[in-house]
C-alpha cells in the first residue's frame, strides 16, 4: 500500500482529540455504534413490514418499491458530501444534525396516513442516515489512533452493522404482528433520543476546517446529481431489465457527472474531494473490493429470504429466525476475533481469508435444490458466512488506514458510498439475472419453484464469481510496498 503524500498525515498518528480519554473514546465509540445500529436497523426491518404498508396505504406494486428506494437514493448519493461537509463544520455537528433529522423522519413516517408523505419521510430518513453514518467512521478513527485499539472499534463498529441487519429482520415480524407497521418506524424515537442525549458529552468538539477550505459549489452539485441519478438507474434495473436504455442511460449519464466532478476535483482551487485520498493504493483497493464484496452480500441476504420464503414457504418471521445464525456468526466474529487476527497476521492476509469463506457459502447456496433442507441446504451456508466478520472489519480498517486528520469525514463518506452502491449493484443486477433465467424456464414449461430455484442458483453462482473478483483485486491492489514490508520487519 503506498503513503498518501506528504500533506495528508496517516491518521494513526494523529493525536486524539483533546478531551478523549478511554473512558470517552469507549463511550463515544458506543454512540457511533448505536447510531450506526439505528440505521442499519432501519433498512432491513422495513422489508418485513412492505405487505402490511402496501395494504394499508392502498400502494401500487410499483409504488411500494419505492418505500426502499426513497430511502437508497436519499442515503447513497448524499454520503460522500456529507463526509465532506463534517470535515469542514466539524464531524460531531454533522453527526448530531443527521441524527435529529433522522429521528424527525422517523415520527413523520410512523404517523404517515398517504404514501406521498411516507415516501417523504424516507427520503427524509435518507438524508439523516447520511449526514450521521457519513462522519462515524471519520470520528472512530480519529479517537483510535493505537493500531490495535482501532482493531477493536473498527470489530465493534462492524459487530452492530451485523447486528442491527439480524435484530432488524426479527423485529420487524413481530412490531407488525404484534402491533402494527407504524412501529418499525417508531422503534427509532427512543433510540434516536439515546444517541442525542449521549453525543453530545461523549463526542469530541471539533471545529472543522471552514467551508472556505471546500467551497466547492458546482463539485457538490456534480457529485450529488452524478450519484443520485447513478443509483435511481441501478435500483431500476430490475423494474426496466437489464438492458433497459431507461436505466442505463440514467447511470451513464450518472458515471458522467462522476467524472466530471473528479476532472473538477483535479482543477480546482478549493476541491470538495482532494484527489490525494485516492492516491492510496489502500483506500483505492478496499473500496473497490468493497463495491464487489457488498454487492454478492446484500444480494445474498435479500434472494435467500426470497428463496426460503417462495420455495420453502418459509413466513416472514421463520425468514428472519433462519438468517438469525449468519449474521450473529457475522457480528461475533468482527467483536470476537477480527482485531486480534488483524493484529497479528495484518488486515489484508485477513481479508482474503474471509472472502475464501464468503466465496464458499456462494458456492455451496448455488446448489440448492427445490426440495431444500434448512440443515443440509442453508445451516452450512450460514456458518461459512461468517467470513463476513473478517472482511467488513478489514475493509474498514483499510478503507481509512491513509485519511488525515482533515480528510477523515471524506474517507468515511466515501467508504459508506462504494457500500452503498455495491449494495444496490448487487440487489439491482443479480435479481434481474434470477428473473430473467426463472421466466424463461417458466415460459419452456418449467413449474415456478424449479424455475425460481434455478434462477437463485444462477445468482448465487454469479455472486460467488464476484467474490472471487473481490479476492484477485485484494491480492493484487492490496499488495504492500516494498517500503511498506521493510518497514513492517524493521
Amino acid at each position: 500500500m503506498s503513503a498518501v503524500p506528504d500533506a495528508s498525515v496517516d491518521s494513526r498518528t494523529a493525536p486524539a482529540a483533546p478531551g478523549a480519554g478511554p473512558r470517552n473514546r469507549w463511550l463515544a465509540l458506543g454512540v457511533i455504534a448505536t447510531g450506526t445500529l439505528m440505521i442499519i436497523l432501519d433498512g432491513s426491518i422495513v422489508t418485513v413490514a412492505m405487505p402490511a404498508i402496501q395494504s394499508d396505504l392502498n400502494f401500487t406494486p410499483t409504488g411500494l418499491s419505492w418505500v426502499v428506494n426513497a430511502y437508497l437514493i436519499a442515503f447513497g448519493s448524499l454520503l460522500l458530501l456529507a463526509g465532506r461537509l463534517g470535515d469542514l463544520i466539524g464531524r460531531k455537528r454533522m453527526f448530531l444534525a443527521g441524527t435529529v433529522v433522522f429521528t424527525a423522519a422517523s415520527l413523520l413516517a410512523g404517523v404517515a396516513a398517504t404514501p406521498a408523505v411516507l415516501l417523504a419521510a424516507r427520503f427524509l430518513q435518507g438524508v439523516g442516515s447520511a449526514m450521521a453514518a457519513a462522519v462515524g467512521l471519520g470520528i472512530l478513527v480519529t479517537l483510535f489512533a493505537d493500531p490495535r485499539e482501532r482493531a477493536r472499534a473498527i470489530g465493534v463498529f462492524s459487530f452492530t452493522g451485523a447486528a442491527g441487519a439480524s435484530i432488524g429482520q426479527v423485529l420487524g415480524g413481530v412490531l407488525t404482528d404484534a402491533l402494527d407497521w407504524h412501529w418499525i418506524f417508531f422503534i427509532n424515537l427512543p433510540l434516536g433520543a439515546a444517541v442525542l442525549a449521549l453525543a453530545v458529552p461523549a463526542l469530541p468538539a471539533d471545529r472543522g476546517l471552514g467551508l472556505r477550505a471546500g467551497a466547492d459549489v458546482w463539485g457538490a452539485l456534480l457529485i450529488t446529481a452524478g450519484l443520485m441519478l447513478s443509483i435511481y438507474g441501478v435500483v431500476n434495473i430490475e423494474a426496466y431489465g437489464a438492458g433497459s436504455l431507461r436505466a442505463g442511460g440514467l447511470v451513464a449519464v450518472g458515471i458522467g457527472l462522476v467524472a466530471a466532478f473528479v476532472v473538477r476535483q483535479a482543477r480546482a482551487r478549493t476541491p470538495l474531494m482532494p484527489l490525494r485520498i485516492l492516491r492510496s493504493r489502500a483506500v483505492a483497493g478496499a473500496n473497490i473490493t468493497q463495491v464487489l464484496t457488498l454487492a454478492a452480500m446484500f444480494a445474498f441476504q435479500v434472494l435467500a429470504a426470497l428463496y426460503m420464503q417462495q420455495v420453502l414457504g418459509y413466513g416472514a418471521l421463520e425468514t428472519g429466525l433462519a438468517m438469525l445464525p449468519a449474521a450473529v456468526l457475522i457480528g461475533a466474529v468482527s467483536l470476537g476475533a477480527s482485531a486480534r487476527l488483524a493484529t497479528r497476521f495484518g488486515e489484508r492476509t485477513v481479508l482474503l481469508a474471509g472472502l475464501v469463506l464468503l466465496a464458499g457459502a456462494l458456492g455451496y447456496l448455488a446448489r440448492v435444490p427445490v426440495q431444500g433442507q434448512y440443515v443440509a441446504d442453508l445451516l452450512p451456508v450460514m456458518l461459512l458466512i461468517s467470513g463476513g466478520g473478517l472482511v467488513l472489519p478489514a475493509l474498514a480498517g483499510l478503507g481509512m488506514s491513509a485519511a488525515s486528520e482533515e480528510d477523515a469525514g471524506l474517507a468515511s463518506g466515501l467508504f459508506n458510498t462504494t457500500q452503498q452502491i455495491g449494495m444496490a449493484l448487487g440487489v439491482a443486477v443479480l435479481s434481474t439475472l434470477a428473473a430473467s433465467r426463472a421466466n424463461s424456464l417458466m415460459e419452456s414449461g418449467s413449474s415456478r419453484t424449479t424455475a425460481l430455484t434455478e434462477g437463485y442458483r444462477l445468482a448465487f453462482g454469479a455472486g460467488a464469481g464476484l467474490i472471487a473478483v473481490a479476492f484477485v483485486v485484494a491480492l493484487v491492489v492490496l499488495r504492500p510496498t516494498q517500503a511498506e514490508t521493510a518497514r513492517s520487519a524493521s
